[in-house]
């Protein structure tokens, strides 16, 4: 029997049955690179589920945002019920990162507050991987951020087992070394309690704890009980107890780094004074005796990753270790959205190190703070070894890498690519206008883009002038009003959505029968054959679906579009006329949406089972609109419900855009005050 055990109603049809079997092939004959192209509706993730069940490896999951990391890991999680599917993205409620802004002399102090419950998932992941080989790991580009050593978090484990003789006492000062805390009243994760000859172990990643029975200094009984109840779950055997936290130092290193930190901070100092710099020269001293005094104290102080270098002894210039490092030798990583998640990759390193050469350069930081930083790009291709590339439109990247993709152009629910339509320049806007009271009359809904912020709000104003029911959609808006907008496109409390790169995940909105691109003849990265095709799957999932390319000429981007969506329709239409496949309009019932669930005012309560298909994607038939439950929200569901607010903000910091992303701050801190809806 394989690895893991795929459960699911459904059997692979369409071309999913070929595209897993040519995934299958390409690995037997030892490519290491492979491209899935799915459009939109395709099933892609079921078909990855499939080579998964027969691929027997551990997996990595990458996906750009942490919105499409929790679609897909609920997704596997459905798929896989009875293996390890874990989740690691960012544990950041919200994170300023530390700044300075030498033009109006801004220093900006790093600002953040961790999310208990993902870091509780976060350990889950890492401790499944020591643990098992049955794993699958939903991720956010984030997991190329250092991380502790993998060897260190081991090394540092404390495995028990009935028989064993062990002082109590040492074994309290074992589990201080790796960050428990002793709480004799009332534990909770990450800590213990002592009663007599039991102590109780609250394991930071489970819902539960470990109950250790001594008879003098042997080890009598080992239960694992339910943490609310207490209630025993089961006895075992041996137990291994993983570290509370991923950066986890042995103490005798803690004086080697001082000395360290210390001779080059002089170093620093010596180099600011040659140059006539003193106050960046007081600076760094300044900064340095104090972190170096915390640490000597308690071993640790704020912004301690900076010294990151000295504390896991590498050289400079030497990778951090990250979640790659976890992963045996044989593991899969799967890039979902790889047009948009491979230049994230390559992006993350050089922001990151811009910023913190601006900090180097003002005595904010030792030089060695540089090398507490995420995987260069060229890194992560050597790390990784067999990937998976999954998009719709695969980038350059992906097509070098991987050769000819695997296609997946075949709908389970018979519909086709949506028809294409060119029409002239002059009078595309009273073109436009026409065409969404047609498509308003038949209750259905247009969404229209234009090349700039402002020719969408202006737009939106001229058709509200007209009595059309219209709104616009752009990155001005904060996500929470982002997701109003889309659900009230949906209801049909408007007509028209109108924006510039309506790209985002979320936009597949099955009541959206027509696109109207503007000026598409305008050669650009709007207009890319890459954003065209995108762009025109909005339209991909009515049966009235349609396209209208507004242009004086035919570009080779929308010539291939034309190309592609032919294609696709000839392939698709061959398999529904061979199968008798009808297809119908996809039926997607309205999910409960952030705004709704939070909105101050609003006098309904939503269950976790209203709001889930929010944020993770799951479908639920009592999850309807308007449902109401007397059961409010919880600490962990409300932290879920704005992981939409979180992204925006990483992406505002990530930036520089420090006020943008300090408001985005103040409001999840302001949902957060109260954790229930009122």
């Amino acid at each position: 029997m394989g690895l893991f055990k795929l459960v699911s109603d459904f059997k692979p049809t369409g071309d999913q049955p070929e595209a897993i079997k040519a995934l299958l092939d390409g690995f037997g004959r030892g490519e290491k690179y492979q491209t899935l192209l799915g459009v939109t509706g395709s099933g892609k993730t079921f078909t990855l589920a499939n080579v998964i069940a027969q691929l027997d490896r551990p997996v990595l999951v990458l996906s750009h945002n942490k919105t499409l990391a929790a679609q897909l890991y609920s997704e596997f999680k459905s798929f896989f019920p009875e293996n390890a599917v874990e989740y690691f993205i960012s544990y950041y409620d919200y994170y300023l990162p530390e700044s300075y802004i030498p033009q109006t002399d801004t220093y900006i102090a790093k600002d953040a507050s961790i999310n208990e419950n993902i870091e509780k998932l976060r350990l889950a992941a890492t401790t499944s991987l020591l643990e098992r080989r049955d794993v699958i790991i939903v991720a956010s580009v984030s997991c190329i951020y250092g991380l502790g050593s993998p060897a260190d978090y081991e090394d540092m484990c404390v495995s028990l087992k009935i028989g064993d003789r062990v002082n109590r006492d040492d074994l309290l000062h074992r589990l201080v070394r790796i960050q428990y805390e002793r709480n004799d009243f009332a534990p909770e994760k990450g800590q213990f309690r002592v009663r007599g000859d039991s102590v109780d172990i609250f394991e930071p990643q489970r819902d539960e704890f470990v109950r250790l029975e001594f008879w003098g200094d042997e080890i009598e009984n080992l239960t694992r009980c339910l943490s609310v109840s207490g209630k025993v779950k089961n006895r075992a055997e041996k137990v291994m107890f993983f570290p509370c936290k991923h950066f986890v130092t042995p103490p005798q290193r803690i004086e080697n780094t001082v000395e360290q930190v210390i001779a080059e901070m002089k170093e620093q100092v010596a180099i600011f004074e040659k140059k006539g710099l003193l106050v960046e020269a007081q600076r760094i001293y300044q900064r340095v005796m104090y972190d170096v005094e915390m640490m000597r104290e308690i071993g640790y102080c704020s912004g301690v990753e900076n010294y990151s270098m000295y504390l896991s002894e590498r050289k400079p210039g030497s990778r951090p270790s990250c979640l790659f490092d976890f992963f045996p030798e044989n593991m899969l990583t799967v890039i979902d959205e790889s047009h948009v998640t491979i230049p994230q990759l390559r992006a993350m390193y050089r922001a990151d190190r811009s910023r913190k050469t601006t900090l180097v350069e003002h005595g904010f930081r030792l030089p060695s703070a540089l090398e507490n930083r995420p995987l260069t790009f060229e890194e992560f291709e050597n790390i990784h070894k067999d990937i998976i590339f999954m998009s719709a439109t695969p980038g350059d990247y992906e097509i070098e890498h991987s050769g000819f993709p695997v296609e997946q152009v075949i709908r389970p629910t018979g519909l086709l690519d949506p028809e294409i339509e060119v029409r002239p320049l002059e009078g595309q806007v009273d073109d436009v206008i026409a065409e969404v009271r047609d498509a308003a009359a038949g209750g259905e809904r247009v969404i229209v883009t234009t090349l700039t912020k402002k020719n969408s709000e202006r737009l939106s104003d001229y058709l509200r002038d007209l009595g059309i029911r219209a709104n616009y959609l752009h990155s001005e808006l904060d996500a929470l009003e982002r997701v109003r907008i889309l659900s009230a496109l949906r209801e049909g409390d408007f007509d028209c959505l109108i924006g510039i790169n309506l790209l985002r995940e979320g936009i597949d909105l099955p009541e959206v029968a027509l696109v109207a691109i503007l000026d598409a003849d305008k050669e650009g990265f709007l207009r890319s054959a890459r954003a065209l095709l995108q762009v025109a799957g909005r339209a991909a999932r009515n049966i009235r679906g349609r396209v209208i390319l507004y242009g004086d000429k035919i570009t080779p981007s929308m010539r291939e579009l034309i190309k592609v969506s032919a294609t696709h329709r000839k392939k698709q239409q061959a398999y529904n006329q061979a199968n008798g496949i009808t297809p119908q309009t996809i039926k997607k019932s309205h999910r409960i949406t952030i705004n709704e669930a939070v909105a101050p005012g609003k006098k309904k309560k939503y269950s976790y089972s209203d709001v889930a298909g929010s944020v993770f994607g799951v479908e639920e038939e009592s999850a309807m609109y308007g449902s109401v439950s007397r059961k409010a929200l919880d600490e962990q569901e409300f932290q879920e419900l704005i992981l939409e607010l979180e992204t925006e903000m990483m992406e505002a910091a990530e930036k520089l855009e420090f006020e943008r992303a300090a408001g985005l701050r103040d409001k999840i801190k302001k949902f957060s005050a109260d954790r229930f809806v009122k």
